[in-house]
């Protein structure tokens, strides 16, 4: 934003047109001339879809509200578009040019001729009918690569861009705290360091295109009781500041996001969208957020129906302003005449709105919206004839080749190998059955927040907009002198049985059984995963698992292949499969992906972002547990998951060798540096994920056996080695203390450099000496990695 200096106004120029004031003077005069209705006018939004035949967007009719009259609402303003793209298919460009018929109509209608933000989803990819699809979140944990997540999101941003979005709903932060929850999907993990790290690059990404990034759902919205969409978090006070605050903290800090989306649970009693403390008093007092506090769709609502602390829809538009929230999406309900009426007779103060209002301007003033020479023409419709909108079809290519190229990039990087007997990679096969619900499933890869999946199929003859090979299309490119047999077997969670004798015939014909198991992405109840599709166990749905064990008994070498939104306990199967290859809706090149890693023309280097369960009624359980949480001879159910968090298989091998230490102690201020060596001992180029743990054998409060604090990537060639030295910062060994800051304590602990949390390779023992130290939001974040030729 502009400095605040001081310069004489251009003549003629409204003061909140000339660029030349600091943008806070620009401001504080538009708020000065605004009235009472003009100013709570830029405090929603209404939820439109855009024309596909080029006229101006229409309202979407939702069930949850009232029918919405936008020429009455237009001439005080409008703060925001929901959803232009997200709500019906239309083709990109027609589509952009009703976003600026509709935005120059709302720019003139007011006095000031300020339009509104345009925002749209963004979880896997922009979510407009022909753009491309990328793996979910859940994937981009499984690459442990943040920079190819980074990219991901500056491709996605300038997509978005380019038809006149300014707003992208992502990233989630949560952390997955009990994988039968429907939105792990959409989640990056269950370790909060991971999913700090993971979503701060998408958050750099997305906003180094011009896009606001909005981090969601702050916080707690994933410690739902017993995995259910919007149920009570009993969590407590530590858990909610050790484990699912730190990823938005570290989002705040480091990728600086100019939104954040407030979550629809209760902590103890406060629903997030009531809770001062949080979105004001953490969020932007002592973590120094400045953007926009915007509420989840119908959330201020809510907590008059759902929460029950407002009573009446005034009442709950005073408590969620009083608490910070700026925006209230996706319509207009309680912050139009409720709150006008509410500020008339008193009951909540102006200078409310006028707080929430000044980060609404200074949001559009950065996006470039109270510009004089602001433009409704979105840059990909340059030059083109907007008197003919049939003749902008198929102008604008939402899914080009790079796109494309990217998202197999890190699909490929996601692809998780979990078992291998030496069956993979597949040598030149002659006979193999394909069996399963999402062998020929073309959505099978998408999630539930994909165009596809959440618009497309509520309109059954659009066409999917994008290419979606196939698995059994993939495989037949991957091994084109191979005879495959194709059997469903069953359903995704039909229970249906009668097609499993057909499946274990194919099997007992070929030489090896290609098994594509997993999920069906949709949204309340209409799929196995998504958001609302909660599940009872981690069985996997409907009749999988019968048709897995019945394909184990044939004799021939079975490959369980998931193509899922959340980890399943899949029996039997953990021992005796051949080889499981897990993939967390790859996007639409995953099943290219899962191919190569089948052929071995990709050497899998996925981690597990999420632990599988080997007990389907195990959860909740992370590996982030502590002592007690763990198995123990006083309980008759195990936690111990089948694969842990971090596990992932190669085709080539890594040693780690010849870890120096140097200095076993360090102050509580201070840094432990290691070094050491890893090489590839195999005869394939590959990437380890070196993974670093600490274990704090003594510590005043409860703490996980271990927690994440580092990793990074190392691509190697066969026999090429890399020397490795790792800086860990005291700060990183800070937790919760007893009376509730953050402390680092003297004592010893174990810096462990692991291959998976299961997985120690090795481990330094070190001692933190002088006095407790207290620690704020300023501290150190990160381990550092350096590499040398080893």
């Amino acid at each position: 934003m502009t400095a605040n200096v001081a310069v004489e106004p251009t003549p003629e120029i409204p003061l909140w047109n000339d660029r030349a004031l600091p943008v806070t003077t620009r401001v504080d005069a538009l708020i000065d001339a605004m009235t009472l209705q003009e100013k709570t006018a830029q405090l929603y939004g209404v939820w439109v879809g855009a024309s596909d035949e080029g006229g101006e967007v229409a309202p979407h009719q939702h069930d949850m509200e009232e029918a919405v009259d936008l020429g009455a609402l237009l001439p005080s303003g409008l703060g925001q578009l929901t959803r232009p793209f997200g709500t019906v298919p239309v083709d990109p460009a027609v589509g952009a040019l009703s976003l600026a018929r509709t935005q120059a109509r709302i720019a003139a209608a007011n006095r000031f001729g300020i339009p509104a933000v345009a925002h749209d989803e963004c979880l896997a990819g922009f979510a407009a009918w022909g753009a491309t699809a990328y793996p979910v979140p859940l994937s981009w944990g499984a690459a442990f690569d943040p920079d190819a997540v980074r990219r991901m999101a500056a491709a996605i941003g300038r997509d978005m861009r380019s038809v006149g979005v300014h707003q992208g709903l992502a990233p989630v932060l949560d952390v997955v705290r009990d994988a039968r929850w429907g939105r792990v999907e959409e989640t990056i993990g269950e370790d909060p360091y991971l999913v700090g790290t993971i979503g701060t690059a998408y958050v750099q990404g997305l906003q180094s295109a011009g896009i606001v990034a909005t981090l969601k759902h702050f916080a707690g919205y994933s410690a739902s009781r017993a995995g259910r969409n919007l149920a009570p978090a009993p969590m407590g006070t530590r858990e909610r500041a050790d484990v699912l605050l730190p990823p938005f903290e570290m989002a705040v800090r480091e990728g600086g996001p100019h939104s954040v989306m407030h979550a629809y649970t209760d902590t103890d009693g406060i629903p997030a969208a009531a809770d001062g403390q949080l979105l004001t008093g953490l969020l932007r007092d002592t973590w120094g957020f400045e953007g926009t506090v915007v509420a989840d769709y119908f959330g201020i609502a809510f907590l008059k129906t759902l929460h029950g602390v407002a009573a009446d829809w005034a009442d709950a538009a005073g408590t969620a302003l009083a608490a910070g929230v700026d925006v209230e999406l996706p319509n207009v309900k309680t912050f139009g005449a409720p709150l006008v009426q509410a500020v008339t007779e008193g009951r909540v103060p102006e200078e409310l709105i006028d707080r929430a209002l000044r980060h609404v301007l200074l949001q559009k003033a950065m996006l470039g919206l109270l510009d004089p020479d602001w433009s409704a023409v979105p840059a990909a419709l340059d030059g083109a004839d907007l008197d003919d909108p049939e003749a902008l079809r198929g102008r604008i290519d939402l899914d080009p080749p790079g796109n494309r190229r990217l998202a197999r990039e890190i699909a490929e990087k996601a692809v998780v190998l979990l078992t291998n007997d030496g069956t993979l990679p597949l040598v030149r096969p002659r006979r193999i059955a394909l069996l399963g619900p999402n062998a020929t499933e073309p959505t099978a890869v998408l999630g539930c927040y994909s165009f596809p999946q959440h618009i497309g199929v509520r309109h059954p003859g659009t066409p999917l907009g994008i290419e979606l090979p196939t698995l059994r299309d993939t495989l037949a490119a991957e091994f084109p002198d191979a005879e495959i047999t194709v059997a469903r077997g069953t359903g995704i969670d039909d229970g249906d049985l009668l097609g499993i004798r057909e499946a274990a015939q194919a099997a007992s014909e070929a030489d090896i059984a290609v098994v594509a198991l997993g999920d069906r992405a949709g949204l309340f109840g209409q799929g196995t995963s998504g958001e609302g599709c909660d599940a009872e166990t981690l069985v996997l749905p409907g009749a999988q698992q019968q048709l897995l064990d019945t394909l184990l008994d044939t004799g021939t070498p079975v490959i369980t292949v998931l193509l899922a939104g959340r980890p399943y306990a899949l029996g039997r199967a953990a021992d005796e499969s051949a080889a499981i290859v897990q993939s967390f809706f790859p996007g639409e090149e995953g099943t290219h992906a899962i191919a190569g890693v089948l052929s071995g023309r990709v050497n899998p280097s996925g981690r597990l972002p999420v632990s599988v369960p080997r007990s389907p009624g195990s959860q909740p359980a992370t590996y982030l547990g502590a002592r007690l949480a763990h198995a123990s001879a006083v309980s008759n159910i195990d936690p111990t998951p089948a694969f842990a968090f971090g596990h992932g298989l190669s085709y080539t091998r890594f040693d780690w060798t010849d870890l120096t230490v140097a200095a076993q102690e360090a102050p509580t201020d201070g840094e432990f540096t290691l070094a050491f060596t890893v090489r590839n001992t195999g005869e394939r180029p590959g990437a380890e994920v070196v993974q670093l743990y600490l274990h704090d054998p003594v510590a005043s409060v409860v703490q996980p056996v271990q927690r994440l604090v580092g990793y990074t990537r190392l691509d190697l060639e066969p026999g090429e080695a890399r020397r490795v030295r790792v800086t860990v910062p005291a700060d990183l060994a800070c937790f919760t203390g007893r009376d509730g800051r953050r402390v680092v304590e003297p004592g010893e602990l174990e810096v462990r450099l692991a291959a998976s949390s299961a997985d120690p390779r090795l481990t330094a023992r070190v001692t933190l000496t002088g006095t407790e130290r207290h620690v704020d939001h300023t501290r150190r974040l990160h381990a550092t990695f350096e590499q040398d030729a080893g």
